[in-house]
């Protein structure tokens, strides 16, 4: 049994911890309104960019003269699958949910005879597909020290992505984030990038469209290509504010669960400690009135 010294020492030990999860979980908080703000506010564009991009790529008069980001090479042989997940740790299941997804699909891509090439974006995604997957991430993008995500390097990313594809690397790009829904849910979200997988033109508000003919200027194909390449880096971008947003309603919720855990850990230590406190002055009472009897 612990001593009374053993004791203390531990209840001083989880009292700062509290502190800890408590003063985290008032952080996390106060980052997730803009950040949620922030991620509310980029899907009405993504969706519309979406619509649009399935508007024009009905006007496309042949497979043979679109671009390939609409049709694809011609066949998916190999797969890139851009995982991001957050930089730090303490956000509950965030990063291992996006990382299950991601290692899930890579194994079924696998079985499959496909090749499967892994870009992390963010530390932590690539730390958890390192031992079992880790000689299929060809490629790193770090995070660390941006305090506030902007359009940059969601561009940044999608030229990487946007070189490999030209240089024949891969044929089907996914992408994979972590899809806010609120505080206490994230759902994990798969979104084929290469080639663009748009939205039916009638379930995206466009089914009015047939009835109006639209001149392009310049043309449609050029057009069509242009807001392709426009789209990826606006589907990446989306697809780290959600992350951001998610990333810190899941530490909010963690550290919400861990500071109740510890106040209840404090409860039973300090029961603990008052009882054997208790038991050992019962002890030394004894004593001292065996020994005076004894007299």
């Amino acid at each position: 049994m612990a001593s009374l010294k053993d004791l203390r020492n531990r209840i001083n030990s989880v009292k700062a911890t509290r502190k800890i999860t408590k003063a985290m979980q008032m952080v996390a908080a106060a980052k997730l309104r803009r950040a949620q703000e922030a991620a509310i506010a980029a899907r009405p564009y993504a969706e519309r960019m979406d619509a649009v991009l399935s508007n024009l790529a009905r006007g496309v008069a042949s497979p043979e003269g679109a671009s390939q980001l609409l049709v694809g090479t011609g066949k998916d042989d190999t797969h890139l699958l851009v995982m991001m997940t957050a930089e730090r740790g303490l956000c509950g299941g965030f990063n291992s949910n996006i990382a299950k997804l991601v290692r899930n699909d890579a194994k079924r891509l696998i079985k499959a005879g496909k090749t499967v090439k892994i870009l992390a974006v963010g530390r932590k995604g690539a730390d958890n597909l390192k031992r079992d997957l880790g000689k299929f991430i060809t490629d790193r993008v770090s995070l660390a020290g941006i305090k506030t995500l902007g359009f940059d390097k969601a561009a940044e990313i999608a030229d990487r992505v946007m070189s490999q594809f030209a240089a024949g690397d891969f044929d089907v790009c996914t992408i994979y984030f972590s899809q806010f829904e609120s505080v206490i849910s994230q759902k994990p979200t798969a979104l084929q990038l290469i080639p663009a997988c748009l939205p039916d033109a009638a379930a995206s508000g466009e089914a009015a469209a047939d009835s109006v003919v639209y001149d392009y200027e310049p043309e449609e194909n050029e057009i069509l290509d242009y807001l392709l390449r426009r789209n990826i880096s606006t589907q990446i971008f989306r697809g780290l504010l959600e992350n951001a947003a998610s990333e810190q309603g899941a530490r909010m919720s963690a550290m919400d669960n861990a500071t109740r855990n510890a106040s209840d850990m404090i409860d039973n230590l300090t029961l603990i400690y008052n009882r054997q406190r208790q038991a050992q002055i019962t002890k030394e009472l004894i004593e001292i009135i065996s020994g005076a009897e004894a007299l």
